[in-house]
This record gives C-alpha cells, structure tokens and sequence, in this order.
C-alpha cells in the first residue's frame, strides 16, 4: 500500500515566532509540532498557511503578520513571498549580519566548544545585485503558455513566477523575461531544465542544459540573443564535462583583485566567490591575518583557480597551491602564468588521502590557508597540523563543519582559536561565510 499523504489543514494558523533556523525560517509551534515560517521573524505572531506536514514538523508560509518584529522591513523585491532565492529580505540589513555573526558564535561554542579570542567586524558590502554566479531553474508551463525562468518556490517544487531578481549580477537581474522569451523560441523549451549565469568584471555568460538535441533554428536563435544582449551562450547536452561555447566565437570571463595587481579569468562553470566585493575584503583580510613574509612557505588548499594563491603570492617567498579537480589546477596555472607569477607551485592532490610522501609536502610551510567545501576539512587536519604550520587562515562556508574542525585543532592538534568573524557573501539569504585565525598553543 502506499504511503498515505498527510492532508493540510484548509484555515490558516496562528503561530508565534521564537527563533530563525538555519535556513532562514521563522520557528514556532502550533500544538505539539513544531512550525517553519517561510517570511517571519523572531518576535512576530503571524497567521501561516501549512503546505508541508511532517511527523515532527509542519512547514508554512506567512499570509498575514499580526504583531511585526521592530527589525522587519519591506522586501525590495515584490517577488519575495513567492520566490525561494531570498529567505531574509524582510529583516533589515543590519539585523541580517548581526543574526549571522550570533549563528557563527552559537555553532562554535555548541559543536566546536570553543570560543576565539577576538570576534572581528563582519565584512560586508552593497547588499544588491552582487550575485554574479548562479543557477536558475526553467520549466516550460503550459498553463502559462511560457516558460518560467527563476528560482524556485520556497517549498522547492516548482519554479517561481518572477519578473526580474534583485540579487542577481546587473547583466541578468532584468533579463529573466528576456531568457523565458528565448527558451520559448527553441523546439526543445520542454527540454531545458536550468541556466546558469556568470559574470565577470566586464563579460557575462549563459550555460544551458539542455535534453535533446538543437536544431539549426534554435542554434540561430540563440547566436542572435547572444549578439542582441551582449551575453555568451555555452550549451550543456549532458554532464559538466560536456560544457562547450557556441557563441561568440571568442568569449573571456575574469575578475580584478586590484589591491594586488591581479587579474583572474574563469570559465562560466568553475567555482568563484559570489560576491565580488566581499571577495576582495576576504581575500585582502586572509592575507593581513597570515602576513607572510618574502622568506614564508605558503600552503593554500582547495587553491581553485588560485583566488588566493596568487595573492598570497605577491606577498610570500612560495606558494603551493593544491586541489583535487586538474581543470582548476590547469586554470590556476593559467592565471599565475597570465600574471607573470612564478613563485607558486600547483599541484592535483586528492586532499582526502595520504599526501605525506609527497614533495611538495615534506619541505614544510610557515603558514596555511584553506578554503574547503562544505563538508569542511577533517580529514586535512592531521596533514596541516603536521606541515610545521605556526598559522592557519580557515575560510569556510558552512559555520557547522568550521566549529567542528576549530574544536579538533585546539582539542587534538596544538592550535588556539585566534580570531574569527563573518563574510555577508550572500545578503538577503541565510548562507554564512566566516573566516579564521588559529595559531600554534
């Protein structure tokens, strides 16, 4: 028999707001469960339509706010209650930060069970239109009669109904329109489940997936959206490896970091930090806290396409730079030698494995910087505590794994919590970036 589905209740219910979770949401209880608010904050008691029931939970989304938080705000996007990109446009700004910063400290001292010995500033900047890396959904809706381009819904199954996006890089916030009109014009508008955008300082690209094969109408249709709006088209028919240009037939993609001279190019697929003020704020603070020296050694892990590398580079003796993906090693290669930059040695590693008979290893650093993925760097840990590093700058994207890999240095490998602070790389969403200072005890 299948799984019978739990019905939603038809009326609204009334729910006071205690907290935000980790994703954004507004939290409360209704009865004995627990309650996810999409649109509410602390503080509130909002009337909220259930559209998801779990045992221990329900999921909603704030129709009405009885009582609002002194902190709440009008949402800039008349999109917001609809769309599933922003969860906190609806608190201000400043209360973003701060509530960042508190869930930084919370998981640090909860599941890391250390404290550092300085809290920095946050590193922010202009909250609007800094997303210059993204992923949006398309579907073609019959109903509509077009098809949607967009993120999704809060609940994450259908694609959102929206106009233009506020956070998205300036060459794509008001051209959402634009791209549904175009997917629209192919015999494949059925077939193409997302575009992913990039920009650069000067050049943006579009990559479509797409799941049958194009005709030579779509192939001319697409070369003249390219050329009408400015913007390369890259075509996806199946894996990531499959990635190619279609046109213009020449295209670049790269960023500046002026404070060090440098300039960084990319293609429309590889890892950048979003936001590209907060990058050059993190990278330039990265570099004070490890101040390393022309005599240093440099060991910078998951080095991507070398954002911090090469900078590091302009200031230390020698930089070796390891990741596990070769494309991004052959790009990093690429941008050091573009730059002139011949203290900096690249390597592919698999940083979950034994590197310790490596070369590159055994000759020891002075200082390390990591910027791992999610998952954090566990299994990195013991090789860092063991390369004779004095300091240790940790950038990370999920404030979880970073509490847990601070407790095991300080707990088992002889570093002390220096310092440590967050990077508003995402406003307006509940994603933290932070960054880390530890040094031998």
């Amino acid at each position: 028999m299948g799984r019978r589905r739990r019905r939603l209740p038809v009326e609204p219910i009334e729910v006071a707001i205690t907290d935000l979770s980790h994703d954004g949401r507004g939290v409360g209880r209704h009865g004995d469960k627990a309650v996810f608010v999409h649109g509410a904050l602390p503080g509130e008691t909002v009337s909220a339509r259930v559209i998801g029931r779990n045992r221990r939970f329900d999921e909603a989304l704030c129709e009405e706010v009885i009582e609002a938080s002194s902190q709440r705000v009008e949402p800039d996007c008349p999109w917001f209650d609809r769309c599933g990109g922003c969860a906190l446009q609806h608190l201000e700004h400043d209360a973003q930060v701060a509530w960042k910063h508190k869930r930084l400290v919370d998981n640090l001292e909860r599941i890391g069970e250390v404290r550092p010995e300085s809290w920095w500033a946050p590193i922010s900047a202009e909250p609007w239109h800094y997303r210059r890396r993204s992923r949006l959904s398309a579907r073609l809706v019959k109903g509509k009669g077009r098809v949607l381009v967009g993120f999704r819904e809060p609940q994450g199954r259908f694609v959102a109904d929206i106009g233009d996006c506020r956070v998205l890089h300036p060459d794509f916030s008001d051209r959402l329109q634009s791209l549904s009109a175009l997917l629209g014009e192919l015999s494949v508008a059925d077939a193409v489940p997302q575009i992913e955008t990039a920009s650069g300082d000067g050049a943006s690209a579009i990559v479509i997936r797409h799941l049958r094969e194009l005709t030579p109408d779509d192939i001319l249709a697409l070369k003249r959206w390219s050329d009408d709006n400015g913007i390369a088209v890259y075509l996806q028919p199946k894996g990531p490896d499959t990635v190619h240009r279609l046109w213009p037939e020449t295209h670049e993609l790269s960023y500046r970091l002026e404070d060090f001279g440098l300039e960084l190019a990319f293609h429309p697929q590889h890892f950048i930090q979003v936001n590209a003020a907060v990058n050059r704020a993190l990278v330039a603070r990265a570099l004070e806290l490890l101040d390393p020296g022309p005599g240093d050694r440099v060991l910078d892990l998951f080095c991507g396409l070398g954002n911090f590398t090469l900078p590091l580079a302009t200031r230390a003796g020698q930089v070796t730079g390891i990741e596990g993906a070769a494309e991004l090693i052959e790009a990093a290669g690429a941008n050091a030698r573009r730059n002139g930059v011949d203290n900096v040695e690249l390597e592919v590693a698999d940083l979950a494995g034994d590197v310790s008979g490596r070369s590159w290893y055994r000759a020891g650093f002075d200082g390390v910087l990591i910027d791992p993925p999610r998952s954090g760097a566990l299994e990195v840990l013991p090789m860092i505590a063991g390369s004779g590093a004095q300091r240790v700058v940790y950038v990370s994207c999920n404030p979880g794994t970073l509490a847990r890999d601070a407790g095991e240095l300080v707990s088992n490998h002889g570093f002390r919590l220096v310092g440590a602070g967050i990077a508003d790389m995402f406003p307006h969403t509940a994603h933290v970036e932070s960054i880390a200072l530890f040094e031998r005890a």
